[in-house]
């Protein structure tokens, strides 16, 4: 028989094309089961198409051709491995961790993160940039454009917002300033305010840009020809608290904004929309994706059967979708855009967190360890990772509702962003100028009390050199003292 041609099934004989096809529907257990029947089957289980197939199914190398790699079958088992050395580093807290460092005299003001592209503001006006992708910690300096007063000092950074291709920034004078993370490091737009803004939105994956001032909201984007415009200004009755664009949206932009009680759906060139409005409960946090907003309320004491919830909208029926959530306190955080499809994690001022299922409608995971309330959360398929006011960073197993373990710094964690192999977290102090003007550089002392801070963690197996495990973690019987600074260990050393 012509083995090469046609493969025996039994007492059938089927082209080799045709019994790839059959092959197809096996998953990797029953191709290797299939590889031991005969010749004939090994190669035609071992087949490049089949392993290839498997490998984007379960989504890796997802931008590589068939032709990239020489051995599929092993491509895919290298990178389940990494997935679990991955895994195992984050549940361990094995890795590197690094401080984003800059220049005395200056106080972290606000952060931002995408895809491991770190933007800072700070109180002397300056807005710096970190690749953690390529630990290249030399951060550029992005110009700023000066405000209506002229040259001198910069006022300080308010508001910073990046994505994969924009970084945005807004100062306290209400300068607004654009930069094309392609172009260089002088901006490509800019536009002023006359009033201190509330709340700065950047699109996830487009090039719009929304603002907040005093009762208007603003929106601005690039037509076909990179001509940026102002597609829609809206007046709003009252202060805005929250502002956040719709990703994924063709055409002009669509921003969601918080106004106290108040839910509005602004979309360019038509008027403002009231999604939601119950005179009383003012809105606590807010979250956007595609085609969801999820946002938190408050009620007051006289509805004791209304606890303080989270309500999830249609975008495009402009409908209640569900009401998750039964807490007399305040939800302060929650993210919807980045969480699994159906899930919702939320932080809340009762110094818990809430992982819930919205096709339930209720809490799948409720873990407490915070000394104060939380106001940064994130999740992914099998963890939760949580910053509080008290500077307390947590990493939790959403499975077994269980702390892995814990960082404590001194300012609140306003900022928690993580991919598979790196998280990114900034503790951002309350007070921009403390002490009035005495943190300068002759004092490193003061500038390291007042300063805040963003630590980058690299779980990645790449990094894993014996002066890259983790400070906590370096430790041993034979010393006579140790530094004790900041630790918080959710093991004991004979676990380490």
């Amino acid at each position: 028989q012509n083995e090469i041609n046609e493969v025996p099934f039994f007492d059938v004989q089927l082209p080799y094309e045709l019994a790839l096809k059959i092959f197809q529907y096996l998953g990797k257990a029953e191709l290797g089961r299939c590889a031991q029947v005969s010749r004939t089957w090994k190669i035609l289980a071992e087949d490049e198409v089949l392993w290839y197939r498997l490998c984007q199914e379960e989504g890796y190398l997802l931008d590589m051709s068939i032709s990239d790699h020489s051995c599929w079958k092993l491509a895919l088992k290298n990178c389940r491995a990494r997935e679990h050395m991955l895994k195992t580093n984050w549940k361990n807290r094995v890795g590197a961790v690094s401080q984003l460092h800059y220049e005395p005299g200056r106080v972290l003001c606000d952060v931002h993160c995408c895809d491991g592209v770190v933007m800072a503001g700070y109180s002397s006006g300056e807005v710096k940039l970190w690749d953690t992708r390529t630990w290249d910690y030399r951060a550029p300096v992005l110009a700023a454009v000066p405000g209506p007063g002229g040259a001198g000092a910069l006022p300080h950074v308010c508001f910073v917002r990046i994505n994969s291709s924009l970084a945005v920034a807004a100062h306290e004078d209400g300068t607004v300033s654009v930069w094309s993370l392609l172009l260089g490091q002088e901006p490509i737009h800019h536009f002023q305010h006359n009033q201190h803004l509330q709340a700065l939105a950047l699109a996830p994956g487009g090039a719009a840009v929304a603002t907040a001032s005093g009762f208007q909201v603003r929106l601005e984007s690039p037509d076909d020809r990179g001509f940026w415009q102002t597609p829609g200004i809206f007046e709003i009755q009252k202060l805005v608290n929250f502002l956040n664009l719709v990703p994924d949206v063709r055409g002009s932009p669509v921003a969601v904004a918080a106004a106290e009680d108040i839910v509005y759906l602004l979309k360019a060139e038509a008027p403002g929309r009231i999604l939601h409005s119950v005179y009383g409960q003012p809105v606590t946090c807010l979250d956007v994706a595609a085609h969801e907003a999820a946002f938190g309320i408050k009620t007051f004491g006289w509805l004791l059967n209304e606890p303080n919830q989270i309500l999830l909208y249609n975008l495009e029926t402009n409908q209640c979708v569900t009401k998750v959530g039964n807490s007399m306190g305040d939800f302060s955080c929650v993210n919807l855009h980045s969480s699994p499809p159906n899930m919702l994690v939320a932080g809340n001022k009762d110094r818990r967190v809430r992982v819930f299922d919205l096709r339930r409608g209720e809490a799948v995971c409720c873990v407490q360890g915070h000394q104060l309330g939380v106001c940064s959360v994130q999740m992914d398929e099998w963890k939760v990772v949580s910053g509080g006011e008290e500077g307390l960073l947590c990493v939790w197993d959403q499975r077994m509702a269980t702390k892995l373990w814990e960082m404590h710094a001194r300012h609140p964690v306003r900022h928690v962003w993580f991919d598979s192999h790196i998280l990114i977290t900034a503790n951002i102090p309350e007070e921009k100028n403390p002490r009035g003007s005495s943190i300068t550089e002759d004092d490193p002392s003061l500038h390291r009390k007042y300063r805040g801070v963003i630590y980058s963690y690299d779980f990645s197996v790449d990094q894993l050199a014996v002066d890259s495990v983790l400070p906590i973690c370096r430790s041993s019987y034979d010393e006579v003292s140790g530094y004790s600074y900041n630790i918080g260990l959710a093991v004991p050393y004979d676990s380490i």
